[in-house]
């Protein structure tokens, strides 16, 4: 068979794979507690020049 041929076992298998739902994994919600923090002091500017640094080290 050449490269790219249909190939209708091949479509018919991944037909099933795609079509049937697995139940078996866990569906519980997971609640997580925290904090996030964030700075956001620099600017666009300051930012790109500091990219521009670790580019060039």
């Amino acid at each position: 068979m050449s490269m790219g041929a249909y190939d209708n076992d091949e479509h018919e298998r991944r037909e099933r794979m795609s079509s049937e739902v697995d139940t078996s994994f866990d569906d519980e919600r997971n609640e997580y507690r925290g904090s996030v923090e964030y700075e956001s002091g620099e600017s666009a500017e300051q930012l790109l020049d500091q990219f521009k640094q670790m580019q060039s080290e």
